[in-house]
């Protein structure tokens, strides 16, 4: 192992423990992270960062899938959709492109979103693609025949490196979708599936974020799921949250929005441009502006906060992320004999394949 391999994954390790703090003490992100961890066979939020790299090129473009819609409001929640939009930002500022699918009920706030964290916000990629600091937002049909049809128009417009689902509804085998409390919100969705699968049939990299296992790409860990999360089991039926699908990479975090800042501050590690994660006004910023357009806290409520946790708690976790790849960038000539000798003891060469670093039990 050198230098570089063992700064990274420890890096990569810290931010997947940061994304899973457990702040409420339910125990949930305890239990998905093992599988993800496990599946990936390395920190997550670096894995997913390094793929993307490879899968979208300068000037590539990335569909970003976001947006679950919540009764009894039936608006969409904010978990999801804020981090989308600074995902997009952070690709910006790397010389890619993304396009932002959402509901229809969500296409008021993702344009709300691209003004706050800096982006133009147009209506088609053509226009996303052609201007600078620019994102596309696209709304996509609650309805299955339709879907099927936007999804061909989409990637038939322009064939993205890479397709990301964050935070996104998704249905489970029946094609029902569900709430964590197992309320059946299935009018409400996007069939944003029917985008994944088509991108996933023609070999394009997917890739997701979720936090419970109702989410697009979650398929990915449903044994886990199956037997370890309320509601999750397949002995439901129509009831059962699990998604259907699954991803190349799949990440969960205790909030699905804490996964992208972490995935976000890996490629900030990775391109050695820690401005890539957006500020402390900028992460305030955005969750304004997604409240003000009628996005909805976990609990319903108008209040400025995602799932649950405030501006505060948020910023509080985006400056730890930040001073963590800050920190790794700036010491690596300072620390360059204690790496060598750590390396030279041998312990992460025996734990490379293990699950000693992993929360496996």
């Amino acid at each position: 192992m050198t230098q570089a391999e063992l700064t990274e994954r420890n890096v990569g390790q810290n931010l997947d423990d940061l994304m899973n703090l457990d702040p409420r003490g339910y125990g949930v992100c305890r239990i998905l992270y093992p599988a993800s961890r496990g599946r990936a066979g390395e920190p997550v939020s670096t894995l997913f960062a390094k793929r993307l790299l490879d899968a979208v090129p300068a000037g590539g473009l990335v569909h970003i899938i976001t947006g679950f819609v919540l009764l009894p409001h039936k608006r969409g929640e904010m978990d999801g959709i804020v981090g989308a939009a600074l995902f997009a930002r952070a690709l910006n500022a790397i010389g890619r492109k993304a396009a932002i699918i959402v509901p229809e009920a969500c296409v008021q706030a993702a344009r709300a979103l691209a003004a706050a964290v800096g982006l133009h916000s147009y209506p088609g990629v053509e226009r996303a693609l052609e201007y600078p600091h620019s994102v596309a937002v696209v709304a996509f049909p609650t309805g299955s025949a339709l879907a099927e049809m936007a999804a061909r128009d989409i990637l038939d417009r322009r064939k993205p490196g890479a397709v990301v689902a964050t935070e996104a509804a998704g249905a489970n085998a029946m094609g029902c979708y569900h709430t964590a409390l197992g309320l059946d919100v299935t009018d409400l969705e996007a069939k944003s599936e029917a985008l994944f699968r088509l991108a996933q049939s023609e070999n394009i990299p997917t890739f997701a974020i979720g936090d419970l296992g109702n989410e697009i790409g979650m398929g990915a860990f449903a044994d886990h799921l199956d037997a370890y999360i309320p509601r999750a089991g397949r002995c439901l039926g129509r009831e059962c949250i699990i998604a259907d699908t699954s991803a190349d990479v799949a990440l969960t975090a205790t909030v699905s929005d804490w996964g992208m800042n972490a995935v976000i501050a890996a490629l900030a590690y990775l391109t050695e441009t820690p401005a890539l994660l957006h500020s402390a006004e900028i992460q305030r910023e955005a969750m304004l502006a997604a409240s003000r357009s009628g996005m909805v806290n976990m609990y319903g409520d108008l209040n400025p906060a995602i799932d649950g946790f405030d501006i505060d708690f948020n910023v509080t976790l985006l400056h730890l992320m930040r001073r963590l790849v800050e920190s790794a960038l700036g010491l690596r000539r300072t620390c360059a004999g204690w790496f060598s000798d750590v390396i030279a003891r041998g312990f992460y060469d025996a734990v490379r394949h293990s699950s000693t670093l992993t929360g496996n039990p």
